[in-house]
């Protein structure tokens, strides 16, 4: 059997990193884990291929030399996942598709001939005994969630590992919150599922052997679903390991704010080489927090827990929601302060959107409030839900947060107020000095020269390299991050400041 892996192409959004790579000529920010994994369940004789259209061009000649094209995508994919399936579809080519957009939407996708839905512990080998005996079915899919303490290790043999700027694995599945937005309880339950401390370090072993050297993104949704296992167990078997082998690499995941609350689960970390950590903020307003049910986040001081992480040397990047029911005309000034004064540099800051079954769509779906399918992009001005404040000023405080954050000035003070509240690791994990340097002297010509924001640029490095020498590096790479969120969300926040937002009138007045 000869099977052909696709992973459908990103749009450009904030996440992305699309101008940030350019400076370390790398293609994409992680490679496509899942694919990858469900590549080490397939049949050893099977012959695979992967392609990740993030970095490579799919030819229609890759399609025809296959049995099967199987398919994994994300909501935001979705133009990309529909335009491979009618390639495949024309080139009379089955496919097999599965993945978060499939499994929300399958009535969606009739047109593929295999859909294996939720987590493919429990719905591939059911798929793979039935296609050997001929009787493969059109859907499979399961109503509980499986144990993933025996998934198996990705097969990294199918990737090439230099296209990408860090690489990813997985410990848990599941968060025990479960905010109204958020799918992830929808996808992968509320009770956190984990992987043994031996299980995760062999997985880490096998990236190491592969090669790797660098960052590694931890991709649970909430990694300290179970902090008493990673204090006890966990963490330290990542610290042995990493103290082994000289620290290879930086590591950054997803957490909940009360990571700030544990002194001894954020020292764990940092030992366990942890530089980053992302945490949905969402909102400073109490009454919105009470909306969407992100009760871990109410009654506390954001700003204290935010600058806490970072005294204990945790980078925070923070993710951030306007439009929720609640928000009034003052939300947007309140989230420009806080974020100014946090220090947080990447903050990802969207608008409301409700994806599909999640309990706010079927709430405004009931409110007749639905106005168009989720894309699975809210770092852009498109939502698919009928805010209360009225389209267009939810549009027009967007643009006001981004350009007041991004703007170079601001920026650059965010950059700065970070690095005074930020206390290191002592650890020196081993990054490629070629890509550095690399990023160092393309930053010096397109920002340093070329780019209208230059001037804060050059007093972001001078400042560093006065008061924070040990830091400069960290500093190039925040230089770049505020080039591409310029670039990327396109609202003229490095130039003349006059774009304006389109005018949402018609859809409003509806």
């Amino acid at each position: 059997m000869k099977v052909l892996m696709v992973y459908p192409e990103y749009p450009e959004t904030f996440w992305s990193f699309k101008h940030a790579l350019k400076f370390v000529s790398k293609k994409a920010a992680y490679p496509p884990l899942g694919l990858m994994t469900v590549a080490a369940m397939l049949p050893e004789d099977w012959e695979k291929k992967l392609i990740d259209m993030n970095t490579d061009s799919l030819r229609d000649e890759d399609i025809l030399k296959s049995d099967y094209v199987m398919i994994s995508s994300m909501d935001i994919q979705l133009d990309s996942a529909k335009k491979v399936i009618q390639r495949c579809k024309e080139l009379g080519v089955k496919t097999i598709a599965g993945g978060p957009l499939f499994t929300t939407r399958p009535e969606e996708f009739s047109e593929v001939d295999h859909l294996v839905l939720g987590e493919a512990e429990m719905t591939l080998a059911p798929f793979l005994h039935d296609l050997a005996n001929g009787q493969a079915k059109h859907i499979y899919k399961s109503d509980g969630f499986p144990d993933i303490a025996n998934s198996p290790i990705p097969d990294w043999k199918l990737l090439d590992m230099r296209k990408y700027s860090s690489m990813n694995i997985q410990y848990s599945r599941g968060c025990p919150y479960n905010c109204e937005f958020c799918d992830i309880v929808l996808l992968n339950g509320r009770i956190p599922r984990t992987k043994s401390a031996e299980k995760l370090v062999e997985e880490m072993e096998a990236l190491y052997r592969a090669g790797w050297r660098g960052g590694v993104f931890i991709v649970d949704d909430n990694f300290i679903g179970n902090k008493t296992k990673l204090k006890k167990e966990v963490l330290p078997a990542i610290a042995k390991w990493m103290k082994d082998r000289n620290y290879p690499f930086v590591l950054n995941t997803e957490a909940s704010i009360d990571l700030s609350d544990d002194d001894e689960l954020m020292k764990l970390m940092v030992d366990a080489s942890f530089g980053t950590v992302f945490v949905g903020i969402e909102t400073t307003e109490e009454e919105s927090l009470v909306e969407c049910g992100k009760y871990q986040n109410r009654n506390r001081e954001l700003l204290s827990c935010v600058k806490k992480m970072q005294e204990f040397g945790l980078q925070v990047q923070g993710g951030f929601i306007v439009g929720f029911d609640h928000d009034n005309p003052s939300v947007f000034q309140n989230m420009i302060d806080f974020i100014q004064k946090s220090g947080i540099v990447t903050a990802m800051v969207g608008v409301l959107t409700a994806p599909t079954g999640t309990r706010l769509f079927l709430r405004l779906k009931e409110e007749n409030r639905i106005a168009s399918e989720f894309s699975g992009n809210n770092t852009s001005i498109l939502t698919n839900i009928v805010p209360k404040m009225g389209l267009n000023n939810l549009v027009e405080g967007y643009y006001k947060i981004l350009r007041s954050i991004y703007a170079p000035k601001p920026y650059r003070q965010r950059v700065i107020t970070f690095l005074k509240n930020y206390k290191p690791n002592s650890h020196k994990p081993v990054r490629p000095i070629s890509d550095s340097l690399k990023a160092f002297l393309k930053s010096l010509w397109v920002i340093g020269i070329r780019e209208k924001g230059r001037m804060d640029y050059w007093l972001l490095l001078l400042w560093t390299a006065f008061f924070k020498p040990s830091l400069f590096p960290l500093s190039v790479e925040f230089a770049i991050y505020g080039y591409h969120f310029r670039k990327s969300l396109s609202f003229g926040l490095g130039g003349d400041g006059k774009t304006q937002p389109p005018s949402y009138a018609e859809r409003d007045s509806k």
